[in-house]
């Protein structure tokens, strides 16, 4: 895996680049759109491909191991061959998941201790087994094994969970430097930020996660419900440790305008359920703002759903057709609006690359911000 920048923005942190992996290049900065369960939800491979133009996309440990199993993927030859997606993949580690599972786990030196959400079984993960599950899955990017702390969190139980955090890194690194691919491609490892919202503990993460000296770092721990001022802050923090010449993963972010800003910062790459999650709501993105598509302003409007987007099927068909799909529960209302939402976020950073590129970012983001945050 290599990473190689390409331009940098004068005025801020932004930076475009190649990231280079056993499935293909990855232009940067870039969204992930998220496949939990070997799938993006209500879009197929061929939207994914031709219409979003997604060149990754992330996958959950916690669920596939859960469903289908690591049996099922290791039979299938990997999760690229199980789902027939050849370009590259991330897998976040469960972390996040058995976070959210705060009445149904336990936390100890050892691992999480958890109960499925699906038949209540009970489950082990720990920072060993997490690697040989993503090694079984076979991503090209496989993640640290940590605690992500709530928001707001007590400092001293901030401070317990990092130490335990960097215990389970060095524990995830030996594993991982001790086991080989199962695929005959190489796969990368990425180690995690974690610290909450305390500026002492991010310094701290960063300089351990940098002193690892992995081909990549993440920052996580954000976007779990603090301001989102308190989230750039962080943010801004850590990308001045973090290596310079190695892509750099703001983890579950976010809103189109945290992306922006976030990328100002110095981020290269982002993931977050939001664009599918919300689209199947029927709050869809554009360039000028976001559309909530059930209400009743858009039932006799007749013109494209965004008429400058990538995706042809939001040229294609209207804002009252969707409306209309989505108040009789037509399955095809999820699709359209996922398909849409996913292209307009690859169109958000691409097109960010582009202005970082011709040097005219720092200006460009200034005219834009104002107009993702409205509400049409």
């Amino acid at each position: 895996m290599q990473f190689d920048i390409s331009a940098k923005d004068e005025k801020s942190k932004a930076r475009s680049g190649t990231l280079h992996t056993a499935h293909g290049k990855i232009e940067t900065p870039i969204f992930m759109p998220v496949g939990t369960q070997a799938t993006v939800k209500a879009v197929d491979n061929s939207h994914l491909e031709n219409e979003i133009k997604a060149e990754i996309i992330l996958g959950n440990t916690y669920h596939l191991y859960l469903r289908p199993g690591t049996d099922v993927i290791h039979a299938a030859g990997g999760l690229h061959k199980f789902m027939s997606w050849e370009h590259p993949i991330l897998t976040d580690s469960g972390g996040y998941q058995v976070y959210s599972l705060s009445d149904r786990r336990k936390i100890t030196e050892e691992g999480a201790k958890f109960s499925s959400h699906v038949d209540g079984s009970k489950h082990l993960f720990t920072p060993e087994n997490v690697m040989d599950i993503q090694r079984l899955i076979g991503a090209d990017i496989m993640m640290a094994f940590d605690e992500c702390t709530p928001y707001p969190c007590d400092y001293k139980y901030a401070k317990r969970s990092l130490a335990m955090t960097n215990r389970w890194l060095d524990r995830c690194i030996k594993r991982f430097d001790s086991t080989e691919p199962l695929y005959g491609y190489e796969q990368c490892f990425a180690p995690i930020v974690q610290g909450s919202t305390y500026k002492d503990l991010r310094i701290a993460s960063c300089e351990f996660v940098a002193s690892r000296n992995r081909k990549i770092n993440a920052i996580g721990g954000l976007s779990v419900g603090e301001p989102h001022e308190e989230m750039y802050t962080m943010t801004d923090l850590c990308t001045g440790i973090l290596p310079e010449d190695k892509p750099r993963y703001l983890m579950g972010v976010g809103l189109p305008e945290n992306i922006i800003e976030c990328i100002a910062l110095g981020i290269d790459m982002f993931d977050c359920v939001l664009p599918t999650r919300n689209a199947r709501h029927g709050l869809i993105y554009t360039s000028e703002g976001a559309i909530h598509i059930k209400n009743e302003k858009w039932s006799k409007d007749f013109s494209a759903i965004d008429a400058q987007s990538t995706s042809s099927l939001s040229r294609k068909y209207s804002k009252a057709y969707l409306r209309h799909l989505f108040k009789v529960k037509e399955l095809q209302a999820s699709q359209i609006a996922s398909v849409h939402n996913l292209s307009f976020f690859l169109w958000l950073v691409k097109t960010a690359k582009e202005k970082i590129e011709s040097g005219v970012f720092s200006s460009w983001k200034d005219e834009i911000l104002p107009r993702l945050k409205n509400r049409l």
